[in-house]
């Protein structure tokens, strides 16, 4: 175990430098828009591109890593984020910061991946959990610490963004050192959203809801902050709270989800976020203690929808690859950051600031309404015979990290029909829609 964890130090390294240099650069690029005079609307366009550059990178830039090599691949990827954060503060426009932002969030994915699957390609059964909770950890801190070097430097002026420059090209040292062997990427399978409906429309609009309200948050609440009279500084600590916030919440969580009813579970979290939300928009201007105490819940709990769906979806299969279910719905978590900003941006332009936790909480509203709906029409996987949760970042992360989920292990040691659910064909496919979120205790699920 020691000796993995010291291999994959100059990735862990890597990650962290990177993370923290997009994270920074996500709250400066927000905030200045801002202050710039663009619509709210504009804003959550501009903000917007980089989730679709992330989720176009998720899809394609496997090709461009096994044509050239882990470490090319990393470097080309770096050099061009590196270049496209250099021009933000040279030529101020709506439009090409769009584009900056598609190829930022492109060069993301590509980096990610890199980093992720060399993480992953080095994990035993043993360590599996442990490099998880690791790479949980540095992801978390890595993020918090971009939101803390906000308030080094002035959003409308060059050092910031250097600094932003810098922390992503120092990420390529670490890798670049390196005397590991590079991990070969492979080429994630995914199960497509029908199937992912069949198994468990809870789960499946659960990870869409949770893609659009993380992203929501992470591009808007500067924003948000800025027009409520928030100093630089004053952001850069709201933010950073925000996120350590999500790190805090996902244990307890997941482990009342273990232990009662999970669709029951997601609802009242759902419905607890959305009272969350309502406090904000109230009195979230007027005093800064109880837009804390609301963020820790409201965005927390968000950043748990996924890993939470996620499990519901294990709850209910009853064949095939869980990876495959979870790349499949990392997809649709990443439809959900595209529309997030820019439905949030909608709602921050018609009701003022407050308009974001308006957003945020009919999404939660919605959600659990949708659940509550579910649970009382269709009957419940009961909690015995659950899935395990496993808490797994979704932000900005590529299908390789979904490797270390330990539910990997119990399907490549009792290898189930995976041809069931990749060709529409599964048992889950042939039941009416009444039940799609039912199946047999005994149906094959993991465990059982």
């Amino acid at each position: 175990m020691g000796q993995v964890i010291i291999s994959l130090a100059a990735m862990f390294a890597s990650l962290t430098l990177f993370i923290a240099g997009t994270s920074l650069l996500t709250t400066v690029v927000a905030v200045e828009l801002g202050s710039d005079g663009l619509s709210t609307l504009q804003i959550g366009l501009v903000l917007g591109c980089h989730s679709i550059g992330f989720v176009i990178g998720s899809l394609f830039a496997t090709r461009l890593v096994r044509r050239v090599g882990q470490i090319r691949s990393f470097a080309a990827f770096a050099a061009v984020a590196c270049s496209a954060s250099l021009i933000h503060p040279l030529f101020f426009d709506g439009v090409l910061w769009a584009v900056l932002r598609v190829l930022v969030g492109f060069c993301a994915a590509g980096l990610i991946m890199v980093l992720e699957s060399w993480i992953s390609g080095r994990a035993t059964h043993a360590i599996r959990g442990a490099l998880l909770g690791i790479y949980q950890v540095v992801f978390f801190f890595a993020a918090a610490l971009g939101q803390y070097l906000v308030s080094l430097g002035e959003t409308d002026d060059y050092p910031i963004y250097t600094i932003v420059a810098i922390l992503i090209v120092m990420s390529l040292v670490p890798l670049a050192l390196t005397r590991s062997e590079a991990p070969a990427p492979d080429t994630a399978s995914r199960l497509r959203f029908r199937q992912l409906y069949a198994l468990s429309p809870s789960g499946l609009f659960g990870g869409i809801a949770g893609g659009a309200l993380v992203a929501g948050f992470s591009t808007l609440a500067p924003v948000y902050a800025s027009d409520i009279g928030m100093s630089l500084s004053d952001v850069s600590r709201y933010m950073a709270f925000a996120v350590l916030a999500t790190m805090a919440v996902q244990w307890p969580v997941g482990r009342l989800s273990d232990h009662f009813d999970r669709r029951l579970t997601i609802a009242v979290i759902s419905s607890i976020a959305t009272l969350a939300g309502i406090v904000a928009a109230v009195a979230g201007a007027a005093d800064m203690r109880v837009l804390y105490i609301a963020t820790a819940p409201l965005f927390g709990l968000a950043a748990c929808l996924y890993p939470i769906s996620l499990s519901m979806i294990n709850d209910y299969m009853d064949s095939g690859d869980p990876i495959a279910a979870s790349a499949g719905l990392l997809l649709a978590y990443g439809v959900g950051t595209c529309i997030g900003p820019v439905a949030g941006a909608l709602a921050m332009q018609s009701l003022g600031p407050a308009g974001l936790f308006v957003f945020l909480a009919g999404v939660f509203a919605l959600f659990s309404l949708f659940v509550f709906w579910r649970g009382f029409t269709t009957p419940s996987v009961p909690v015995a015979d659950q899935s395990r949760f496993v808490p797994i970042v979704a932000a900005n992360t590529s299908p390789a990290i979904l490797e270390l989920d330990p539910r990997h292990d119990l399907y490549m040691e009792t290898p189930h029909v995976f041809d069931e659910l990749h060709s529409g064909s599964g048992t889950a496919h042939a039941q009416p829609e009444s039940q799609r979120d039912e199946l047999p205790p005994s149906a094959g699920r993991p465990g059982v």
